[in-house]
Order: C-alpha cells, then structure tokens, then sequence
C-alpha cells in the first residue's frame, strides 16, 4: 500500500513537474523496498523502468494535446539518449555508497543553481536552443540521468525555464526528454549482470498508483500561477533532499 500509495505521488509529479518519477522513485525504492549491498543500485535500476512507463504516458498525452514544441525536443532527445546509455553503464560499476552521496549531492547543487541563478524563478522571452547546448549539454544531461537513474527533467526544466517557456510547457516537455534517458538505462540495466538490477513487484506497484494518476491530471490540469510553479518546484527537490538524507 505505501508503494502504491508514493505510485500516486510519482503521477503527480511526472504530470504536474515533469518528473518522470526518479526523484520520487529512487529514494522510495531505496527506502522502503530495496535491501543489501547493492540497494542503490536497484533503486536505480527500478526507478528507470517506472521511469519508462510513466515518460511514455505523458509524452503521448502532451502530443494529443498539440503541446509538443519540437524545436525544443529535438534533437536534443538523440543526444540525451547518446549520454544516457553512457551514464548507465558507469553506475553499474560504481559502489553503492559513492551512487547515494552522488544522487543526494546532485540535489542539492541543483537546489542551489535555480535559486542563486537568475531566470528560473522569474522566467523571461521564450528563446531557442543552442546548437552547444543540444549537443555537448545533451550528452551531459543523458549522462548525469542515466548514472544517477533520474529522467533528466532536473536539468532540462530548469535550461528551458532559462530559456524563457513558461513553468508548464517546461514541464510538459521534460516528459518527452526523460523518454530516451529511460528507454537507454532501462536496456543497460536489464542487459547488465551483476547488482544493477530491476524490482519489478516495486515497480509494478508504483505503476499500479502512477498511470491512473497521470491520465487523470493531464485530463484536468489544475491552472497553477507561474512563480508559485517554479516554488513548488524547488520545494519538492527539497523534500527529495531531505528523504535521501534520512
């Protein structure tokens, strides 16, 4: 019942924030689930296959909707996917411990950079890509995702709040991103023996809240005011801080 139950809050935030549910999911696993030496390597490995579901819902649902915006999807998705599949395969290789102190750092730094750098809280003119960021800093965000098991949307929301989208399509879109960080992690940790590995009754039951929940939100999307967005944002990387800290 209580993975189910975080299965719903996972729906949430993959509808409302962009989370494709590893921030949600690897503390989770990690917490309650997962067991062992290898623990964060399962949480990982779990994460990334909810992960896949829960992308592929609410990217279909975005596209129906006509609120993809392509220009900023790809061919940033390729790329991602390219550091993805790298990430992946170095976090198989990394003991357990360095994987926890890793992931709980890399919130907090990401904490920091939206707060003390300008244009994620205040947002600005929606403007393009550029042709550095969509290669280099998509191999870079695929890499960070697939090693640490998220799907990306915590350095894409953020690049594209700077980039001047509103709060709602920047979350919108980090679906259709967090899509190929979690087809290439989902392959490399199934193909991969050893710890890196899979709970599928963890994920069957955080699916089991998740896909209900996404399909309702994204039917009727509470209006949320942009700043209080961008907040509420930040305030959930906090709590997810705060669970791996615990």
């Amino acid at each position: 019942m209580l993975l189910f139950g975080l299965g719903v809050l996972s729906g949430v935030t993959t509808a409302l924030f962009g989370f494709g549910g590893g921030f949600v999911t690897v503390p989770v696993v990690y917490a309650v689930a997962a067991t062992g030496p290898a623990a964060m390597h399962v949480a990982v490995g779990t994460s990334a296959a909810v992960m896949l579901v829960n992308s592929l819902g609410a990217t279909l649902t975005v596209t129906r909707a006509g609120r993809l915006q392509r220009a900023y999807v790809w061919p940033l998705a390729a790329f991602i996917a390219v550091g993805a599949g790298l990430g992946a395969l170095a976090a198989t290789s990394v003991p357990d411990g360095v994987l926890h102190a890793l992931f709980a750092a890399y919130l907090a730094l990401t904490i920091l950079d939206c707060l003390l750098r300008r244009g994620f809280l205040g947002g600005g003119r929606p403007r393009p890509l550029s042709r550095a960021t969509v290669t280099a800093g998509g191999v870079g965000i695929g890499a960070v995702a697939g090693f640490l098991g998220v799907g990306g949307s915590v350095l894409t929301v953020p690049l594209l709040r700077r980039r001047g989208l509103p709060m709602s399509d920047a979350t919108a879109l980090a679906n259709p991103l967090s899509l190929p960080v979690a087809v290439a992690a989902t392959a490399v940790y199934l193909a991969t023996p050893g710890p890196a590995a899979i709970d599928l009754s963890a994920a069957a039951l955080l699916l089991a809240g998740s896909l209900p929940t996404i399909a309702l939100l994204r039917r009727r999307s509470p209006s949320i005011p942009d700043r209080a967005h961008a907040v509420a944002y930040l305030g959930l990387l906090g709590a997810a801080l705060v669970t791996m800290l615990g």
